[in-house]
């Protein structure tokens, strides 16, 4: 019989044990995420066709829509299948360096969807503060360049966290108490020096998170401060509308962002809640998104409705 106290050299699998202290309840579990990420990959698929047919969603707040629902989707397909693989089938194996490939991906596309939502508060702040220079300001080309540099940073950024995990040889356990493989939930596992690797996370999560929430929120008070000079109600009414979608959005995405951020490292939230939660909030953003900015957009719900009408009465 092995000793319970051994230790793992370089190892090449992981097993991922999804909801500890739930494991019975997981099959059921499985259903309500299926569902979610179902409804994310239809709202967002839905998405990106309409806004390319569309020519008066040819915007930049549109475009930054269609990024964030390409991000969305790939975010469900980063996350889901080895979830539900585990809630479903017990495949809890993982391969060491897919677990890595996975973490990567699911930080780095929470990142690129940090800064496309930073992208839309700038986008809000120039329509409603400086509308004449709207086009002007945020042309195709500036459009293009910001995405890139939303990419560039989450890709340099986040890809630092898995080449200092290759680092560490010696693991104390290589089970992972967690539904997906994430950042410090794989780091604890090390029986070696992680304070690195810790300083590392802390590093990304406030570059990145805590930046771009810093510059939402003036961005906010910037335009608080321009509608409430405004002297018609009606004016008033409207800007509020045009950024209610987005404060939603925002809200949803850095509070539960920060509570997953901060419980892992200094809270004492019990494992259970702490994933339920984690996973909340990587994946019903996704789905929220295109409901949420669908449904305050009149053009977009009648596409929607032609599309589905065409299509039923095609089958007729």
């Amino acid at each position: 019989m092995a000793p319970i106290n051994m230790s793992y050299l370089n190892p090449r699998t992981v097993i991922l044990i999804g909801i500890p202290g739930l494991q019975h309840m997981q099959f059921w579990i499985g259903f309500p995420f299926f569902a979610v990420c179902l409804v994310a990959l239809l709202g967002n698929i839905i998405l990106l066709i309409i806004i390319p047919m569309e020519r008066s969603l040819h915007q930049p707040m549109y475009i930054f829509l269609a990024v964030l629902a390409a991000t969305d989707i790939g975010l469900c397909a980063a996350i889901a299948p080895k979830m539900l693989a585990i809630f479903w089938f017990r495949s809890y194996s993982m391969a060491f360096d897919t677990c890595l490939a996975q973490l990567f991906f699911i930080h780095a596309l929470q990142c690129m969807e940090s800064g496309i939502l930073l992208a839309m508060a700038l986008d809000r702040y120039i329509a409603i503060c400086d509308p004449l220079r709207h086009t002007s300001i945020l042309t195709p080309s500036i459009l293009g360049r910001m995405m890139v540099i939303v990419a560039i940073r989450a890709t340099v950024l986040v890809g630092l966290l898995p080449i200092l995990i290759k680092r560490l040889h010696l693991f104390h356990s290589t089970v992972i108490a967690h539904s997906y493989c994430e950042h410090m939930a794989v780091v604890k596992l090390a029986a070696e020096d992680i304070r690195v690797n810790n300083t590392c996370g802390l590093f990304v999560g406030f570059t990145i998170l805590g930046f771009d929430m810093i510059f939402i929120l003036i961005s906010y008070t910037l335009i608080f401060q321009a509608v409430f000079r405004l002297h018609q109600k009606e004016a008033r009414l409207k800007a509020f509308n045009t950024c209610t979608a987005h404060i939603f959005v925002f809200l949803e995405f850095y509070i539960l962002a920060f509570f997953s951020f901060f419980s892992h490292r200094f809270g004492h939230v019990v494992p259970s809640t702490h994933i339920l939660l984690s996973t909340i909030y990587l994946l019903v953003p996704p789905a929220l998104n295109p409901i949420v900015y669908g449904v305050k957009n009149k053009v977009i719900c009648k596409r929607v409705a032609q599309v589905f009408l065409l299509n039923h009465g095609s089958q007729q």
